[in-house]
């Protein structure tokens, strides 16, 4: 069921469902922001050669 169901009732179940679903998407989505980071960041700066690079 959804939150917008009328017949839906927040018991512990749901808060620790959502607090786990929450916290694993926080978690991702910080690592996934700070790849981005280090990559622009590296190109910017010249580091990490392509493919050709050994």
């Amino acid at each position: 069921m959804f939150p917008f169901v009328w017949e839906w009732v927040w018991d512990a179940g749901h808060y620790m469902f959502f607090g786990g679903m929450w916290y694993v998407l926080i978690i991702l989505s910080v690592g996934l922001n700070w790849c981005i980071y280090k990559a622009l960041k590296d190109t910017k700066e010249g580091k990490g050669g392509g493919h050709g690079d050994h």
